[in-house]
């Protein structure tokens, strides 16, 4: 089995400082041994730390849509922002990726996915982020999990860690795997666990992308 943190940013994010060999320190020292690191419009991050990783990486992306992000999975260069969720789910098609929703229904995200709009694209969905470290406590938590057994859709966990600190704090327990089909397989077997991050973390990627925005 295998601790898998499927959503971490790297300094290649603009609210996020975590460089690439504190990201690898860090999993080492937390027991995490997969990630998925899906930087916001860019994969540059996520080809750097898998070639020199000493674990899996999969390379993602949190791609802003006009409805919300969508993330693409096993991807092979950058997609595009602010197309649509139908033109973004073709382009990640057209490089064998997953779909997966990240933290759908949060009310606090303008970034998130919500109701009618997740209901458009949910046939071309693959992967449901039912757990986000990052989601505040002060609304129902439990809607994404709600949406993806009902719609039979795999499932997935994450720290959304765009601090250090952050990486594990959620994450699958699941199957090792070699490929997507195989990684589909595993997820359906995985077990999430986990907790929050402290609500505090949000303001400190405020303050990251307010120090990048002025260097």
């Amino acid at each position: 089995m295998i601790k898998a943190d499927l959503h971490i940013h790297t300094r290649y994010s603009p609210d996020s400082n975590n460089s690439l060999d504190d990201i690898i320190a860090q999993c080492l020292k937390k027991g995490i041994n997969c990630l998925a690191v899906c930087d916001h419009g860019t994969t540059e991050g996520a080809l750097k730390l898998q070639a020199i990783a000493p674990f899996k990486v999969i390379v993602a992306e949190e791609i802003l849509t006009p409805h919300g992000e969508i993330m693409g999975m096993f991807l092979k260069e950058t997609i595009p922002s602010l197309m649509t969720p139908q033109e973004t789910i073709r382009r990640i098609r057209e490089q064998n990726g997953l779909v997966c929703i990240p933290h759908p229904f949060d009310k606090y995200r303008s970034s998130a996915f919500q109701g009618i709009n997740l209901e458009e694209i949910k046939e071309d969905i693959d992967i449901i982020e039912v757990q986000n470290a990052r989601t505040l406590p002060f609304q129902d938590r439990t809607q994404a999990l709600k949406f993806a057994v009902r719609n039979n859709f795999r499932q997935s966990a994450g720290s959304d860690a765009h601090t250090i600190s952050e990486i594990g704090v959620s994450f699958v327990e699941m199957p090792d795997f070699n490929g997507k089909e195989d990684f589909l397989t595993a997820l359906e077997q995985g077990k999430i666990s986990g907790r929050s991050s402290s609500p505090l973390v949000h303001f400190l990627s405020v303050k990251n992308k307010i120090m990048k925005r002025f260097k």
